[in-house]
């Protein structure tokens, strides 16, 4: 994956993006957003992670536990980013990033770009990229906008039931459909952030819990999303669309 020449500021947080090329479909299948979400658990470490070696020492029900079991943490890994928030979609991924390290949001994006498109490559018998050249990132100024920008990334996933609805509104399913939907959907965090246990791991959600309120207030932070359907077209830069 391209190198990404920018500076990203150590302790500031960063709504980024990651686009497959074309807009294909980059997860296909559930083994794919299980491979997908374990990449940034595992390459989450400023050490060098051989994830094939990794998947083999753990058969799939021990990884789905490490992933969606107690809070685990691999003794020898050193993070590169506060993984916030995430967001999988079948053509890209949204992540909230804080760097925690210098170089750390870059180093973090290319790890896991280059190693998903091995995986995806592979397993699919195809060559060539599978992202876009790069990954997209907007900074995350100040508390307006950090409070924007999290429902949106877990609102995300309305557009599977909804195409759409972020220019047109909710037409074809009750707010509350579409609220049952986003707590259901699995390749998120939110479900996390809202007391079901899912994958634990992959995040550090303290400092989001207590900025929005917690569980409650993350709750109800999508929730008015979905019932008032902001009015995004301000926000355009800030939602990397």
């Amino acid at each position: 994956m391209p190198y990404r020449k920018e500076e990203f500021a150590n302790g500031e947080i960063y709504h980024v993006v990651l686009r497959a090329i074309d807009n294909n479909l980059i997860f296909k299948d559930i083994d794919d957003y299980y491979r997908g979400i374990f990449s940034i658990y595992e390459f989450n470490n400023a050490n060098p992670v051989d994830i094939w070696l990794r998947r083999q020492q753990r058969k799939k029900e021990k990884l789905l536990e490490v992933l969606e079991g107690p809070s685990f943490q691999t003794p020898e890994r050193d993070l590169l980013v506060d993984v916030l928030a995430f967001c999988f979609m079948p053509n890209h991924i949204h992540l909230l990033l804080r760097q925690i390290r210098d170089g750390g949001i870059t180093k973090f994006m290319s790890k896991v770009g280059t190693g998903y498109a091995v995986y995806f490559n592979k397993k699919y018998q195809r060559k060539g990229y599978v992202f876009q050249n790069r990954f997209k990132s907007v900074y995350i100024r100040d508390n307006n906008q950090f409070m924007i920008v999290v429902p949106y990334i877990f609102t995300n996933p309305t557009a599977l039931i909804e195409p759409g609805w972020k220019e047109n509104g909710i037409r074809e399913h009750s707010p509350e459909e579409v609220i049952k939907f986003l707590e259901n959907y699995k390749w998120s965090s939110y479900q996390d952030y809202i007391g079901k246990k899912n994958f634990p791991s992959a995040t550090q959600r303290n400092f989001v819990l207590e900025a929005m309120g917690g569980e409650r207030g993350c709750k109800d932070a999508v929730e008015n999303w979905i019932e008032y359907k902001k009015d995004t077209k301000q926000y355009v830069d800030l939602f990397l669309e």
